[in-house]
């Protein structure tokens, strides 16, 4: 498939396409008349790596961890070096704490909303004395 075809399929710009490209996180194939060609792998591709810039993963790491990742194709091609391993698990507690602190601020909301939704409501009407 060509890039504009890869591009509507996987939800991102040809020219983020052409970026992995250059940074080794996408390959592809040339025509005689020089046009990219990718293979349908390339869609898994490059939803996983938008999933890890998602994560906060850079370029560079993610270019480090694809080969060690499963594709469609079948068994990575690499292992995962202890210090890749040591920093994957620095990134997965980054997102663990980002969490935890988005979980307290929902809770901190909650009570908010919660005080202004009692304050705004009319108090119940009574009725005159007769």
């Amino acid at each position: 498939m060509r890039i504009g075809e890869l591009a509507l399929r996987s939800g991102v710009s040809e020219r983020s396409l052409r970026y992995y490209e250059t940074q080794g996180l996408l390959a592809s194939e040339r025509t005689p008349g020089g046009q990219r060609v990718f293979g349908e792998w390339a869609v898994d591709r490059v939803i996983r790596v938008q999933a890890l810039y998602a994560a906060g993963l850079n370029s560079k790491k993610i270019a480090r961890l694809l080969p060690c990742m499963r594709d469609t194709d079948g068994a990575p091609s690499e292992r995962a070096t202890p210090q890749l391993v040591d920093e994957l698990s620095a990134e997965r507690a980054r997102i663990d704490a980002t969490i935890a602190d988005l979980l307290r601020s929902r809770d901190v909301l909650d009570e908010v909303i919660a005080t202004a939704t009692t304050t705004l409501r009319p108090a119940p009407a009574t009725s005159p004395a007769s």
